[in-house]
C-alpha cells in the first residue's frame, strides 16, 4: 500500500514537472508575468517614435510651434529637400543648438533611422504638388551678402513686422515678433538658418515666404544673402551678460 501511494505521488510530481516545463514560468502560481519586450534603440524603425524621441522637443510635437524651425512647412521642405534634411539630421549644425544624431558623428541613431526620419518628414508634411513647375530658390546661396545693402532691404521689406532695427515689432494679426539681432538668438542660429526662415517663413506667424515680403516681386537670392549678412553682423564673440568683476 505504501509503495503504491509513493508511486502515485511520483507520477503526480512528474506530471507537474512536465506541465511546468511546457507552460513555463508564466503559469507558475504567484509568479508575475513577463515584462513587455523592449526593442533595442537601433531596432526602433517607426517614424512617429523616432520623431517623438529625437526631434519633437525642438521642432514641435507636430513639426511646428517649437523653438527650432518648423518642419511641418511645405515651403521649407520643397526648398531644403530630403537630402539636406537627412544630412543636417546626421551631422548637425556646428555652433548651434542642432546636434548630430548619426552614430558616425557621435549621435545615437543609425543611418537607416536617419533616412526614415528624413523620408517621414517629407511624406507627412511635404506638398510637392504645390510647387510643380515653380521656380524654387536654392537652399544655400552661392553669392556673398553685403551687410550695408542688407540693412536697406530689411528696412524696405521686413521692418513693418520686425521693427526698423530688427529689435521686434507687431505683425498685422496682432502677434509680437522678437528681436532678430539679439546676440543670444544669433548665437543659436546659423547663417543658413536665417536664410531658411527668410525663404520659408514660420507657419506659426501665418503663411509667408520669400514671395510675400513684396507681393508680386519675390526677394532675389542676392537680397536674401544681403539681409542674412546684415543680421549676422550683429553677432558678438561672447553673447550673454558677463559677470561683474568683484571689487
Amino acid at each position: 500500500m505504501k509503495s503504491r501511494s509513493l508511486n502515485s505521488v511520483n507520477r503526480w510530481l512528474l506530471a507537474c514537472a512536465i506541465s511546468f516545463a511546457a507552460t513555463g514560468c508564466r503559469t507558475a502560481p504567484g509568479k508575475p508575468g513577463p515584462e513587455p519586450e523592449t526593442p533595442r534603440p537601433e531596432q526602433v524603425l517607426d517614424f512617429a517614435t523616432l520623431y517623438r524621441q529625437n526631434c519633437s522637443a525642438c521642432h514641435g510635437e507636430n513639426g511646428k510651434s517649437g523653438a527650432a524651425i518648423s518642419l511641418n512647412n511645405p515651403v521649407y521642405l520643397a526648398i531644403a529637400g530630403s537630402a539636406n534634411i537627412q544630412r543636417i539630421t546626421a551631422g548637425g549644425v556646428p555652433g548651434t543648438a542642432m546636434p548630430p544624431f548619426a552614430k558616425s558623428s557621435g549621435g545615437m541613431l543609425t543611418d537607416q533611422q536617419i533616412a526614415i526620419l528624413a523620408q517621414g518628414i517629407a511624406t507627412r508634411w511635404g506638398k510637392p504638388a504645390l510647387f510643380s513647375g515653380a521656380s524654387i530658390p536654392a537652399y544655400a546661396s552661392a553669392t556673398a551678402g553685403d551687410a550695408t545693402r542688407g540693412q536697406l532691404v530689411f528696412t524696405n521689406l521686413c521692418a513693418r513686422c520686425h521693427g526698423a532695427n530688427a529689435t521686434g515689432g507687431k505683425v498685422e494679426n496682432g502677434s509680437i515678433t522678437g528681436s532678430l539681432v539679439d546676440p543670444a538668438y544669433l548665437a543659436l542660429i546659423s547663417d543658413q538658418g536665417l536664410r531658411s526662415i527668410i525663404l520659408a517663413g514660420q507657419t506659426e506667424h501665418g503663411p509667408h515666404d520669400w514671395r510675400s515680403y513684396s507681393p508680386g516681386d519675390p526677394m532675389s537670392d542676392q537680397e536674401i544673402s544681403d539681409v542674412v549678412a546684415w543680421l549676422a553682423s550683429h553677432r558678438v564673440a561672447n553673447p550673454g551678460q558677463p559677470y561683474q568683476t568683484r571689487q
